[in-house]
């Protein structure tokens, strides 16, 4: 059992999301499991019954590498990897690409500026024991591969260009994303052996407003799936699971998503959330946040509300409940209780 008070502290800064993912996480609550986290979560994600219903990022635990550089070295102002520059914004906690700076300045010059980051020369086998020992063996592991191949693109040059680019110049949009392949699947290779165990990834790629996709379905297929897809499949052969992240609606793509095999989407609520289930939820794992919990004012009224949503969600398949929070620990703590004693009867019914 891991000595959650001797855990390496985090060297990103306080209050980022590097920083708080790399945070000793909580034991889980309550105790005492026929099985661990890591395999009920697995379970869901192989289309298994689970002995309770999951709770995202809490039945699961970040490896975060800190000589990651997607973004400037630990979430500061400066340079990534591939010569973008990037500022910290404090009121977000994180970082932006820099307004003015660019990499690519024609999308048909990509070839000629944009260098593609030398992974041997990262020292991943020191960072590598740091974020190890961070490791709670009841827990899933997962890798966030951030910055997608459409995200790359449009930090790599202006997004309004980036599009138009789609348009104007399909062929070398085309020849970047193929590229993008092997460099992701190298950095996944990497980690999957520097950073065991890792038992799925996080896939980041936004590709959405709040109103709509970016893309048609048509171009979506075109373009960003098959390199996508490409991807996946690697990391389904290494014999682990893919979530995404993709913020905006982007439910249009759903059918896309489950064509490409993805294993489990964690959507924002202004996606339909009940249509998303009732039509998909036994073909990929979705989170369902229960942002009421925040807001009950007692133990009965936690307990109620997760009676509810256990009532509402579990029989619709593979459900994974967001993250239980409440500010008084005694009302956080029922809620725990009650969604692992309550869909655990649930599923031992089934």
């Amino acid at each position: 059992m891991i000595d959650f008070d001797k855990m390496p502290p985090s060297r990103q800064p306080e209050g980022t999301f590097p920083w708080m993912m790399q945070q000793p996480p909580k034991p889980l609550y309550p105790g005492n499991r026929p099985i661990t986290a890591k395999e009920n979560l697995l379970r869901i994600f192989r289309g298994e019954k689970p002995m309770w219903m999951p709770i995202w990022l809490t039945d699961s635990q970040y490896c975060w590498p800190d000589v990651y550089q997607e973004h400037a070295l630990f979430e500061g102002t400066g340079y990534d990897w591939w010569g973008q520059h990037w500022t910290y914004v404090p009121e977000v906690a994180g970082q932006m690409p820099t307004p003015g700076y660019r990499v690519i300045t024609d999308i048909t010059k990509w070839k000629e500026e944009v260098k593609f980051p030398d992974l041997d020369t990262v020292d991943w086998d020191s960072d590598a024991k740091i974020q190890t020992a961070r490791y709670d063996p009841d827990r899933a592991h997962l890798f966030h591969v951030v910055e997608g191949i459409f995200e790359r693109l449009h930090e790599l040059m202006p997004m309004d260009e980036a599009l138009v680019a789609f348009y104007e110049e399909p062929e070398m949009v085309h020849e970047f994303f193929a590229a993008m392949v092997p460099y992701k699947i190298k950095i996944m290779e990497i980690v999957f052996e520097k950073y065991a165990p890792i038992d799925y990834i996080i896939w980041g790629d936004d590709w959405g407003t709040q109103r709509s996709g970016f893309f048609s379905n048509e171009m979506f297929r075109e373009f960003i799936m098959p390199y996508t897809k490409a991807c996946w499949d690697w990391v389904h052969n290494m014999g682990r699971y893919v979530e995404l992240h993709s913020c905006g609606l982007t439910q249009q793509y759903i059918e896309e998503m489950v064509e490409m095999g993805l294993d489990a989407w964690t959507p924002q609520p202004i996606n339909d959330l009940d249509m998303l289930t009732r039509k998909y939820g036994e073909k990929i794992a979705l989170t369902v946040n229960q942002p009421e919990i925040a807001e009950a004012k007692s133990e009965k009224e936690a307990r109620e509300l997760i009676r509810k949503f256990v009532d509402t969600y579990a029989p619709r398949g593979k459900i994974i409940s967001g993250p239980i929070m409440n500010r008084d620990e005694a009302i956080r703590k029922a809620a725990l209780e009650e969604l692992y004693y309550y869909s655990s009867d649930f599923y031992a019914k089934r």
